[in-house]
Protein backbone atom coordinates (compact mmCIF):
# COMPACT_ATOMS: atom_id res chain seq x y z
CA UNK A 1 0.00 0.00 0.00
CA UNK A 2 1.18 3.16 -0.97
CA UNK A 3 2.04 6.26 1.41
CA UNK A 4 1.59 10.37 0.56
CA UNK A 5 5.22 10.85 1.81
CA UNK A 6 6.24 8.29 -0.89
CA UNK A 7 4.38 9.28 -3.60
CA UNK A 8 5.76 13.33 -2.92
CA UNK A 9 9.24 12.04 -2.75
CA UNK A 10 8.87 10.02 -6.00
CA UNK A 11 7.50 12.97 -7.46
CA UNK A 12 10.26 15.31 -6.20
CA UNK A 13 13.39 13.17 -7.37
CA UNK A 14 11.89 12.89 -10.78
CA UNK A 15 11.06 16.76 -10.88
CA UNK A 16 14.37 17.89 -9.81
CA UNK A 17 16.25 15.53 -12.35
CA UNK A 18 14.44 17.42 -15.23
CA UNK A 19 13.51 21.02 -13.56
CA UNK A 20 12.69 23.15 -16.06
CA UNK A 21 11.20 21.16 -18.70
CA UNK A 22 9.04 20.05 -15.26
CA UNK A 23 7.94 23.68 -15.09
CA UNK A 24 7.47 24.60 -19.02
CA UNK A 25 4.87 21.46 -19.09
CA UNK A 26 3.39 21.87 -15.67
CA UNK A 27 2.69 25.91 -16.39
CA UNK A 28 1.17 24.64 -19.68
CA UNK A 29 -1.10 22.36 -18.33
CA UNK A 30 -2.10 25.09 -15.48
CA UNK A 31 -3.17 26.90 -18.53
CA UNK A 32 -5.17 24.46 -19.82
CA UNK A 33 -7.01 23.60 -16.31
CA UNK A 34 -6.80 26.98 -15.53
CA UNK A 35 -10.30 29.08 -15.94
CA UNK A 36 -12.08 32.51 -15.06
CA UNK A 37 -15.38 32.59 -12.73
CA UNK A 38 -18.16 34.96 -13.00
CA UNK A 39 -20.19 35.75 -10.34
CA UNK A 40 -23.16 38.14 -9.37
CA UNK A 41 -25.86 38.97 -6.76
CA UNK A 42 -29.52 38.05 -6.98
CA UNK A 43 -29.87 42.00 -5.54
CA UNK A 44 -28.24 42.95 -8.51
CA UNK A 45 -30.32 40.99 -10.64
CA UNK A 46 -33.11 42.41 -9.74
CA UNK A 47 -32.12 45.71 -10.10
CA UNK A 48 -31.42 45.16 -13.48
CA UNK A 49 -34.74 44.10 -14.09
CA UNK A 50 -36.53 46.79 -12.33
CA UNK A 51 -35.04 49.73 -14.82
CA UNK A 52 -35.42 47.37 -17.45
CA UNK A 53 -39.31 47.64 -16.85
CA UNK A 54 -39.03 51.67 -16.42
CA UNK A 55 -37.90 52.14 -19.78
CA UNK A 56 -39.90 52.81 -22.96
CA UNK A 57 -41.02 50.08 -25.29
CA UNK A 58 -38.87 51.70 -28.48
CA UNK A 59 -36.06 51.77 -25.42
CA UNK A 60 -36.73 48.24 -24.29
CA UNK A 61 -36.56 46.97 -28.04
CA UNK A 62 -33.23 48.17 -28.09
CA UNK A 63 -31.73 46.52 -25.06
CA UNK A 64 -33.32 43.22 -26.01
CA UNK A 65 -31.98 43.73 -29.50
CA UNK A 66 -28.13 44.41 -27.79
CA UNK A 67 -28.92 41.70 -25.36
CA UNK A 68 -29.40 38.88 -28.50
CA UNK A 69 -26.53 39.80 -30.30
CA UNK A 70 -24.89 40.14 -26.82
CA UNK A 71 -26.08 36.18 -26.33
CA UNK A 72 -25.10 35.38 -29.65
CA UNK A 73 -21.81 36.47 -29.20
CA UNK A 74 -21.51 34.13 -26.27
CA UNK A 75 -22.87 31.44 -27.68
CA UNK A 76 -20.66 31.08 -30.31
CA UNK A 77 -17.40 32.18 -28.25
CA UNK A 78 -18.72 28.77 -26.33
CA UNK A 79 -19.06 26.44 -29.46
CA UNK A 80 -15.01 27.80 -30.24
CA UNK A 81 -14.15 27.14 -27.53
CA UNK A 82 -15.04 24.37 -26.90
CA UNK A 83 -13.96 23.07 -30.16
CA UNK A 84 -10.50 24.16 -29.11
CA UNK A 85 -10.32 22.32 -26.01
CA UNK A 86 -11.80 18.89 -27.37
CA UNK A 87 -9.49 18.86 -30.51
CA UNK A 88 -6.42 20.93 -29.35
CA UNK A 89 -6.41 21.20 -25.50
CA UNK A 90 -7.28 17.97 -24.17
CA UNK A 91 -4.72 16.23 -26.67
CA UNK A 92 -2.48 18.53 -24.68
CA UNK A 93 -2.78 17.24 -21.96
CA UNK A 94 -2.52 14.09 -23.27
CA UNK A 95 1.10 14.69 -24.09
CA UNK A 96 1.92 16.86 -21.03
CA UNK A 97 0.64 13.49 -18.93
CA UNK A 98 2.63 11.17 -20.64
CA UNK A 99 6.02 13.85 -20.43
CA UNK A 100 5.58 13.70 -16.53
CA UNK A 101 4.69 10.04 -16.76
CA UNK A 102 7.83 9.40 -18.51
CA UNK A 103 9.51 11.47 -16.48
CA UNK A 104 9.07 9.23 -13.12
CA UNK A 105 11.94 6.72 -14.86
CA UNK A 106 14.61 9.10 -16.34
CA UNK A 107 14.77 12.41 -17.62
CA UNK A 108 11.99 12.66 -20.70
CA UNK A 109 12.59 15.41 -23.38
CA UNK A 110 10.42 17.63 -24.10
CA UNK A 111 8.79 16.64 -27.55
CA UNK A 112 7.10 14.04 -25.41
CA UNK A 113 4.20 16.39 -24.88
CA UNK A 114 3.60 16.52 -28.66
CA UNK A 115 2.61 12.50 -28.34
CA UNK A 116 -1.51 13.67 -27.69
CA UNK A 117 -1.52 14.50 -31.11
CA UNK A 118 0.96 12.59 -32.88
CA UNK A 119 -0.21 8.91 -31.41
CA UNK A 120 -3.97 7.90 -31.50
CA UNK A 121 -5.46 11.52 -31.68
CA UNK A 122 -8.81 10.87 -32.76
CA UNK A 123 -9.02 8.09 -29.53
CA UNK A 124 -7.40 11.01 -27.35
CA UNK A 125 -9.96 13.35 -28.48
CA UNK A 126 -12.75 11.06 -28.12
CA UNK A 127 -12.04 9.61 -24.15
CA UNK A 128 -10.85 12.89 -23.08
CA UNK A 129 -14.46 14.13 -24.26
CA UNK A 130 -16.22 11.05 -22.91
CA UNK A 131 -14.27 11.50 -19.99
CA UNK A 132 -15.13 15.25 -19.90
CA UNK A 133 -18.77 14.89 -20.11
CA UNK A 134 -18.64 12.06 -17.81
CA UNK A 135 -17.23 14.44 -15.15
CA UNK A 136 -19.97 17.61 -16.17
CA UNK A 137 -22.95 15.22 -15.49
CA UNK A 138 -21.84 14.31 -12.44
CA UNK A 139 -21.27 17.32 -11.11
CA UNK A 140 -24.77 18.53 -12.86
CA UNK A 141 -26.16 15.60 -10.49
CA UNK A 142 -24.20 16.47 -7.07
CA UNK A 143 -21.19 18.59 -6.55
CA UNK A 144 -19.39 16.29 -4.00
CA UNK A 145 -20.34 12.86 -5.82
CA UNK A 146 -19.20 15.08 -8.94
CA UNK A 147 -15.55 15.55 -7.00
CA UNK A 148 -14.92 11.89 -6.16
CA UNK A 149 -16.12 10.65 -9.54
CA UNK A 150 -13.46 13.02 -11.10
CA UNK A 151 -10.70 10.88 -8.90
CA UNK A 152 -12.29 7.66 -10.53
CA UNK A 153 -10.80 9.40 -13.91
CA UNK A 154 -7.58 10.83 -12.84
CA UNK A 155 -5.54 8.31 -14.54
CA UNK A 156 -7.42 8.20 -18.14
CA UNK A 157 -4.51 10.50 -19.80
CA UNK A 158 -1.61 8.18 -18.61
CA UNK A 159 -3.57 5.34 -19.33
CA UNK A 160 -4.00 6.25 -22.75
CA UNK A 161 -0.55 6.47 -23.69
CA UNK A 162 0.37 3.45 -22.23
CA UNK A 163 -2.29 1.15 -23.61
CA UNK A 164 -2.63 2.30 -26.95
CA UNK A 165 -4.60 -0.56 -28.37
CA UNK A 166 -7.44 -0.36 -25.11
CA UNK A 167 -10.77 1.13 -27.01
CA UNK A 168 -12.12 4.81 -25.27
CA UNK A 169 -14.28 3.35 -22.98
CA UNK A 170 -12.10 0.53 -21.59
CA UNK A 171 -9.24 3.39 -21.03
CA UNK A 172 -11.83 5.24 -18.56
CA UNK A 173 -13.12 1.50 -17.10
CA UNK A 174 -9.32 0.74 -16.54
CA UNK A 175 -8.92 4.40 -14.49
CA UNK A 176 -12.13 3.54 -12.52
CA UNK A 177 -10.60 0.19 -11.84
CA UNK A 178 -7.16 1.67 -11.14
CA UNK A 179 -8.60 4.32 -8.41
CA UNK A 180 -10.85 1.88 -6.17
CA UNK A 181 -10.09 2.46 -3.01
CA UNK A 182 -7.73 5.08 -3.79
CA UNK A 183 -9.65 8.46 -4.12
CA UNK A 184 -10.06 9.05 -0.93
CA UNK A 185 -6.11 8.97 0.02
CA UNK A 186 -5.50 10.80 -3.55
CA UNK A 187 -7.61 13.28 -2.52
CA UNK A 188 -5.43 13.99 0.64
CA UNK A 189 -2.26 13.72 -1.39
CA UNK A 190 -3.92 17.05 -3.14
CA UNK A 191 -4.32 18.27 0.42
CA UNK A 192 -0.99 17.95 1.56
CA UNK A 193 0.32 20.49 -1.30
CA UNK A 194 -1.81 23.37 0.68
CA UNK A 195 0.76 24.74 2.05
CA UNK A 196 2.65 25.28 -1.17
CA UNK A 197 -0.78 26.35 -2.47
CA UNK A 198 -0.91 29.17 0.03
CA UNK A 199 3.03 30.14 -0.80
CA UNK A 200 1.65 30.59 -4.40
CA UNK A 201 -1.15 32.51 -3.58
CA UNK A 202 0.91 35.73 -1.40
CA UNK A 203 4.20 35.24 -4.41
CA UNK A 204 1.67 36.17 -6.92
CA UNK A 205 1.94 32.82 -8.50
CA UNK A 206 6.08 32.44 -8.70
CA UNK A 207 5.79 29.47 -6.31
CA UNK A 208 3.07 27.38 -8.26
CA UNK A 209 4.96 27.95 -11.55
CA UNK A 210 8.51 26.98 -10.20
CA UNK A 211 7.69 23.99 -7.37
CA UNK A 212 4.12 23.99 -6.68
CA UNK A 213 2.48 22.75 -10.36
CA UNK A 214 5.51 21.01 -11.07
CA UNK A 215 5.75 19.04 -7.92
CA UNK A 216 2.16 17.85 -7.69
CA UNK A 217 2.22 16.42 -11.43
CA UNK A 218 5.15 14.79 -10.89
CA UNK A 219 3.76 12.97 -7.81
CA UNK A 220 0.10 12.39 -9.59
CA UNK A 221 2.77 10.78 -12.59
CA UNK A 222 4.18 8.84 -9.80
CA UNK A 223 0.75 7.76 -8.04
CA UNK A 224 -0.35 6.36 -11.69
CA UNK A 225 3.05 4.18 -11.51
CA UNK A 226 2.73 2.82 -8.02
CA UNK A 227 -1.11 2.30 -8.29
CA UNK A 228 -0.64 0.15 -12.64
CA UNK A 229 2.22 -1.87 -10.71
CA UNK A 230 0.01 -2.60 -7.70
CA UNK A 231 -3.15 -4.48 -10.15
CA UNK A 232 -0.38 -6.20 -11.91
CA UNK A 233 0.24 -7.88 -8.50
CA UNK A 234 -3.06 -8.39 -7.65
CA UNK A 235 -3.62 -10.02 -11.24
Amino acid sequence: MWTISEIKEKGKVSFKNNYWYCVFVAFILTLITGGTSVSGTTGSFRKIGELFNEQDPEVKAIILGIFAIVMSIIVICVIIWSLVNIFLLNPLYVGCACFFKENTNSAAPITLIKNGFTENYARNVLTMFITDLFNLLWFCLFIIPGIIKSYSYRMVPYILFDEPDLPATEVITRSRKMMDGHKWKAFLLDLSFIGWEFLSLITCGLVGIFWTSPYRKSSNAALYNVLKESMKTDV
